[in-house]
């Protein structure tokens, strides 16, 4: 049966009513509505807020480990640095290596441009940030509904957002409903915040439905292949950052790789590889098993223990392809709307910032008895940040890497590196993208096949073990 024909023969659903739900208990969301209920109690109000997440916990889905930027955390616990806030450990030491397939040639610090700066910033856990985060959300009295995956976009009469429907339980394979079958539930929002991540199913719908990349750019997208490794107690260092480019990837192909080092000698790793690629030969995961085999890569994890591995689709965002960002009822935030400064490797900071300045709008809707509304203080309050400045300084920074590796690094020295020297704030031409990422997919008869070698099972792994 399908789930509208379960509803029919088992309904109606239990409903409950909130004033704004949240899909999605990541850095996002969690930011938006610990945000609100700041906002709400500071005027001796408290909202009802309820925030859905499919995992067994807020961090369940979240692989440990990132570069953040402390900006956005600053603003919303301003305190953090003498709380129990679980930020890792700072940026100590920093490395950019070009890679050749045995070499590596360390790029001069006085030669990069400013986006590889982490001065300042943390090395942590994201999956324990978001835990603590969860947690100070619900001692604001936010409720954190675990295990419910919103299946279903709910709307009115007029055609607006007025909330979700989780996914039925107890189904068996065939799709019947077993004698634990259990009906979705309705979560009926004045608004309904949209927090899901990159492609959420239900953001997608929302997006089409509303048309919201009208007159924008297709979206870039690539997919980050993520292990996190338990070290020997000489190789840990804790703070240091270290990033490189060239080999594995081919000249046409964008990708490169980075290894943070955590406290308690953890070390997160990962490969990232752009989805315009054109040889369908190619694999995402075998490149990055490849990658591990450099030398400067083993020679870090010999001794040591692969504990956790993972992987994400990344939006690459750039203002170009950013989405309408409201709706008659609701809003996106994070990376479903592509907050991410791919220039910087990071998201952290631009998600949670993108949720806090969606909070701001939502309890002044709130304020006037709004609902249903297009909350247009939002992009307004997104256009006056730093968050957009931020993003506008490097909206080509990806795209001039689209081009080629050589032009990527010669037009983003001018952009972040020369002209901040000339006293340039940011480059006044904007690049476009004309086509999606999968039509530069060629077929694979026109394609040379890729031999990749075998797995060591010390280092490299192959996909049944991961």
């Amino acid at each position: 049966m399908t789930p509208r024909e379960l509803l029919q023969s088992h309904g109606p659903r239990e409903s409950m009513e909130v004033d704004v739900v949240i899909v999605g208990a990541g850095v996002a969301g969690l930011s938006c509505a610990i945000r609100m209920q700041q906002q709400a109690q500071s005027k001796g109000q408290t909202l009802s807020i309820v925030v859905l997440e499919k995992g067994s916990e807020p961090g369940a889905h979240v692989l440990s480990g990132a570069v953040i930027d402390p900006r956005a955390m600053d603003e919303l616990f301003p305190d953090w640095r003498n709380s129990d806030a679980p930020m890792g450990a700072e940026v100590a030491s920093e490395d950019v290596l070009m890679l050749t397939e045995q070499g590596h040639q360390t790029i001069p610090h006085a030669l990069l441009p400013r986006n590889f700066d982490n001065h300042g910033c943390r090395v942590v856990s994201l999956s324990d940030l978001t835990r603590w985060l969860a947690s100070q959300a619900e001692s604001l009295g936010v409720e954190i509904f675990p295990g419910f995956a919103a299946s279903e976009v709910l709307y009115n009469e007029a055609g607006q957002v007025m909330g979700v429907a989780t996914g039925h339980m107890g189904l068996g394979k065939d799709g019947q409903a077993t004698d634990q079958f259990q009906l979705g539930m309705e979560l009926l929002a004045k608004y309904t915040v949209f927090a899901e991540g990159t492609r959420g199913h239900l953001g997608k719908q929302v997006i089409e439905r509303f048309d919201l990349t009208q007159g924008k750019d297709p979206s870039s997208y690539a997919i980050g292949i993520k292990e996190l490794w338990q070290v020997t107690p000489d190789k840990a260092d804790p703070g240091r950052v270290v990033h490189t480019g060239g080999w594995p990837m081919p000249k046409d192909v964008f990708g490169g790789g980075f290894l943070y080092h955590l406290p308690n000698g953890l070390v997160t790793l990962g490969f990232v590889v752009g989805l315009d690629y054109a040889n369908p030969w190619m694999s995402p995961f075998e490149e990055m098993q490849r990658w591990k085999q450099h030398p400067v890569i083993r020679q870090v994890l010999e001794g040591g223990k692969r504990i956790g591995y993972g992987a994400r689709a990344i939006n690459n965002g750039t203002p170009q392809a950013m989405p309408k960002l409201v709706f008659p009822g609701g809003a996106l935030i994070g990376c479903e709307a592509g907050f991410m400064n791919a220039a910087r490797i990071k998201g952290t900071h631009t998600a949670m910032k993108s949720g806090m300045l969606c909070a701001d709008a939502l309890v002044e809707a709130l304020a006037q008895d709004r609902a249903h509304d297009v909350l247009e203080a939002y992009p307004q309050n997104y256009q006056n940040s730093w968050l957009a400045q931020e993003l506008d300084q490097y909206r080509n920074f990806k795209l001039w890497f689209k081009k080629g590796p050589l032009l990527g690094q010669l037009m983003t020295g001018i952009e972040h590196w020369l002209m901040p020297k000339l006293g340039m704030k940011r480059p006044w031409w904007t690049l476009h993208r004309k086509q999606a990422d999968h039509l530069y997919l060629k077929p694979a008869q026109q394609m040379p096949v890729i031999d990749y070698p075998k797995p060591d099972g010390v280092i490299s792994f192959d996909r049944l073990s991961s």
